[in-house]
């Protein structure tokens, strides 16, 4: 399936675009289940106001949020697709949370951040959101061939025989006249993209700051940013490890996540936001980095049975430190 397909996929299949969240009601009027209307202009609820001053401890933190465990299948479910022909199939009322932010991301709603250096190949800080990709001014996706293809590098790739070139008849490789008529550039086979599914996304990585407010007198937390997580594979497609394909900045998907149904695994009628699952925490999650004086992970200095203890202790710290300002 290639880019074409997979924009006209979008086109077709969601018309205009959708800042409120699926359509709940399908083309001749009718609907499945009572009619949604408290979710589709949703107004987001803002954070309490805190002030620099008052915040007299804070510890920031990366976490893991595991999709293979039973408490994260809300992110994880229900899983898109593609069809043979290249069309992608979305459910009609409850999206995963990669289909929202897929949506979302080509629809100009929310702006991805590179998570590697482009002015310094093989330095991954994008979680410092300094590489933003987003369309051009006055254009769309359909319109901005640059963004086109940044955006192709972070939600796909292209399959091993689509970099091979053609040969020619005499063994040597194909090549053929530029539009200019002056250059030259080789001959490749139609390019056969694979695009990332939600069945592809292994984790979410999570930037957050904990901080004890005084004028409240309450340990708080805050989500700076979110990246979607796959394997990383070798060319013989065995895994080698795992791969942040880009961060978002938290804040700004609180609107869009605001607006988008997370299943209640306790009642269907009080379905809650994915921003709302966010904020009330109910995800498992472990964590993989705290600041540190060496900017290291856990897995940098800690493995297995250790890596865990290390994660645990951490939590255990922050957890500590609440107490510890009540205890006299």
């Amino acid at each position: 399936m290639n880019k074409v397909l997979f924009f006209l996929s979008l086109i077709s299949l969601n018309g205009l675009s959708q800042p409120y969240g699926p359509p709940h009601f399908t083309e001749n009027g009718t609907h499945d289940g009572f009619p949604a209307e408290h979710m589709i202009t949703r107004k987001m609820i803002p954070y309490e106001y805190v002030r620099e001053a008052d915040v007299i401890w804070s510890k920031r933190v990366w976490r893991a949020i595991d999709l293979r465990e039973k408490m994260n299948h809300p992110l994880f479910y229900p899983m898109d697709d593609f069809s043979g022909g290249g069309v992608w199939l979305k459910p009609s009322l409850r999206w995963s949370l990669w289909t929202i932010i897929r949506e979302n991301v080509f629809n100009g709603n929310l702006v991805p951040f590179d998570p590697e250096n482009p002015y310094a190949l093989g330095t991954f800080d994008g979680d410092q959101f300094k590489y933003p990709i987003s369309v051009a001014a006055g254009k769309t996706y359909a319109t901005d061939s640059v963004f086109q293809t940044k955006v192709f590098r972070l939600f796909g790739q292209l399959s091993a025989s689509s970099l091979i070139p053609l040969s020619s008849v005499d063994g040597e490789d194909s090549v053929r006249l530029a539009p200019n008529g002056i250059d030259w550039e080789m001959v490749y086979a139609e390019r056969d993209t694979v695009w990332f599914k939600s069945s592809d996304i292994v984790q979410y990585h999570l930037k957050e700051d904990w901080f004890f407010d005084k004028e409240r007198g309450v340990m708080d937390v805050r989500i700076l940013g979110i990246a979607p997580v796959v394997y990383q594979r070798n060319a013989a497609n065995q895994i080698e490890g795992m791969r942040e394909l880009f961060w978002l900045y938290f804040p700004h998907c609180r609107f869009v996540f605001n607006n988008y149904f997370a299943y209640n695994t306790k009642n269907d009628a009080q379905w809650m936001s994915f921003d709302d699952l966010f904020w009330k925490r109910q995800f498992s999650s472990y964590i993989i980095k705290e600041s540190n004086v060496f900017d290291r992970k856990i897995e940098q200095y800690r493995s297995g049975v250790d890596a865990q203890l290390e994660s645990q202790r951490i939590s255990e710290e922050i957890r500590l430190v609440e107490h510890d300002v009540w205890h006299f």
